[in-house]
């Protein structure tokens, strides 16, 4: 694996013209379209990079793009990889592990989720300040690779408590409607039913999905800053009403782009190379 990372990163290097990255960026289902706030240097298709895996779900376009938001130079991964698709976890994780390799610290990931807290209303975007692991596979399983990171990583402040406060002071500034909460990862592709969903809020998840978990595992593996936000495209406070689809996911998801964007964008803005 540790060729096939350096492969890839040798290939996106000269992408970089020597320049430094400090923030990469995973957009989820219907949240690609944050691209487009991006100023442009280039747009890689994920099918020309070096043992990359290329995404089958609809609202993932696939691309790579390399550019300034927030007057910072990002790496925006326009598009995701999911353990329901049949990829492996390595599969999953390797462009964490491709990022980290171009040198980039610090790595922002957003989702589209079902919101199981009570409060939680369709569109509201909900900082994710810690997860539950519900995947029935681990991306650190097998022999551990010393150079990517340790056996045992800690996983206590796998979201940064300051990126935490910070946007959330953004958020106040901006009139944002933000929530924290848990964010719970399930292997998917099917929707949770109403029994599930009251599982999860039991065991203390505040919404649910079927990414970033194995993702933020990797890069905090790798020693990277991390940093998550949901947006919550239903809510389950009347399970019996719920009425779920990956059209109304990527729907809510465009609908509440421009704030997460705004966000984002601050956010970057403010914080130092």
């Amino acid at each position: 694996m540790l060729q096939k990372i350096n492969d890839s990163a040798a290939y996106l290097s000269r992408f970089l013209d020597g320049e430094k990255y400090a923030t990469a960026i995973i957009l989820g289902t219907g949240l690609g379209e944050l691209g487009k706030s991006i100023e442009i240097k280039q747009v890689i298709p994920y099918a020309a990079i070096p043992h990359f895996p290329v995404s089958t779900v609809q609202g993932h376009k696939g691309n790579l793009l390399l550019g300034r938001f927030g007057g910072k130079n990002v790496v925006a991964m326009q598009g995701r990889f999911h353990f329901y698709e049949g990829y492996s976890m390595q599969e999953v994780t390797f462009p964490v592990r491709v990022l980290h390799a171009l040198g980039i610290p610090r790595l922002f990931v957003s989702n589209a989720a079902g919101g199981v807290h009570p409060e939680y209303q369709a569109g509201d975007l909900m900082i994710i300040h810690d997860h539950i692991n519900l995947f029935p596979e681990h991306p650190l399983r097998g022999p551990n690779i010393e150079e990517l990171g340790p056996r045992f990583p800690g996983m206590t402040d796998a979201y940064s408590p300051q990126l935490i406060r910070l946007a959330e002071e953004i958020g106040r500034e901006l009139g944002i409607r933000l929530q924290k909460g848990v964010y719970a990862g399930l292997q998917g592709p099917s929707f949770e039913t109403p029994a599930e969903y009251g599982w999860i809020r039991a065991i203390g998840g505040d919404a649910v999905g079927m990414s970033t978990v194995p993702e933020i595992i990797v890069a905090r593996h790798a020693g990277m800053e991390c940093f998550g936000l949901s947006v919550i495209t239903n809510s389950t406070a009347a399970p019996e009403e719920i009425k779920t689809d990956h059209t109304e996911v990527q729907k809510v998801g465009r609908t509440a782009q421009p704030q997460m964007t705004a966000l984002f964008r601050e956010l970057i803005a403010r914080m130092k190379e």
